[in-house]
């Protein structure tokens, strides 16, 4: 009876001590998983203050030309501004080649760099990739940001979206991503360094309705991003994931709430230095602290909940899209009327 209390004893302390050790590697997977970003940016922040900061600029590292798509407005545009002020030469490719011109201009005055533009419609899928190829040859390109998106004009229902916006969706979100990856990480592969960034948001956390198409394409960037990582590791090559949250940009003016700015919701110029600076340093982030906090929050609960959240979140950024319509409408009724 003695022996039987004793093992009985043993058993339950191992299946004790297995649960124990179950239940902390849940936890540290979990918190690893949810607060990476966060523990990663603040570390980028921390460390030049207890460390001595590492000497290699971003053009010893990855290269002196990079490549930012969708790079006359917005977060792209902001992104070449920041290589440029770090001595990298820029080629430029967005769809119109006013903006283009202007903006090269304006990064070669002020920062002394080499700029290149290209004029290309992401929208219209493969055919534009073999002229870009060919604009692209004999340039050693050691950085990719693969910025260019297409946004739904306001949140709404799929019934209600154009279907010429639903294709733009997927070739430029989906395919531009693709296929500039594919084109130009032949030569860092031969070279054994460069870097992609691909530019994804907080809408690939869960599914987002009245978003529904955008969000998974971004799901679909972030999951071809950590792919690709795993691939192109062997050959020295960083793959970089940023999920921004809101931030104000033209492509969220269909709100007043999220372009009016706060803690929360920085402008471009904020935004987009802090995701420069992780370059290198984190090869998955939000770009910006108040980002991570959000990222980590939304990760902590329930994809059903996550799901509750962006349906009522979006919802009220769908009203707003419509008050916005009927507000312009109804201003334009007031002008034709005047004149």
């Amino acid at each position: 009876m003695f022996e039987d209390l004793i093992n009985s004893l043993t058993l339950n302390v191992v299946i004790v001590i297995l649960l124990s050790i179950v239940g902390i590697w849940a936890i540290i997977s979990w918190s690893y998983d949810n607060l990476r970003s966060l523990v990663l940016i603040l570390k980028t922040l921390l460390t030049p203050y207890f460390l001595p900061q590492e000497n290699q600029t971003l053009a010893e590292k990855f290269g002196n030309w990079a490549v930012i798509t969708g790079s006359t407005d917005g977060i792209g545009k902001q992104y070449a501004r920041e290589l440029a002020s770090r001595g990298i030469n820029v080629v430029l490719i967005s769809r119109t080649e006013k903006k283009l011109v202007e903006v090269a201009n304006e990064i070669e005055q002020e920062f002394h760099v080499k700029t290149k533009w290209i004029a290309a419609d992401f929208s219209k899928g493969r055919d534009i990739y073999p002229r870009i190829e060919e604009e692209l040859r004999g340039i050693p390109v050691g950085i990719l940001v693969n910025n260019v998106g297409r946004m739904y004009d306001g949140p709404d229902a799929i019934g209600n979206v154009p279907e010429d916006l639903l294709w733009d969706m997927v070739n430029i979100n989906c395919g531009a991503v693709t296929m500039m990856t594919r084109l130009l990480l032949r030569g860092m592969v031969d070279r054994r360094k460069g870097a992609i960034v691909n530019i994804s948001s907080g809408s690939e956390l869960q599914p987002m309705p009245y978003m529904a198409v955008y969000g998974a394409t971004k799901a679909y960037v972030r999951n071809f991003t950590l792919a690709i990582r795993n691939e192109l590791a062997p050959y020295g090559i960083t793959v970089q994931l940023v999920s921004p949250m809101f931030v104000v940009t033209k492509m969220n003016q269909y709100s007043e709430r999220i372009m009016s700015g706060n803690i929360m919701i920085p402008n471009v110029e904020i935004y987009t230095r802090s995701m420069v600076f992780t370059l290198g340093k984190t090869d998955q982030t939000t770009g910006y602290w108040s980002h991570a906090v959000q990222y980590a929050f939304m990760k902590m609960v329930p994809e059903w909940v996550r799901l509750m959240i962006a349906t009522r979140m979006n919802s009220g950024l769908s009203a707003d899209y419509y008050a916005q319509l009927k507000q312009d409408k109804n201003d334009n009724v007031e002008t034709m009327t005047s004149l």
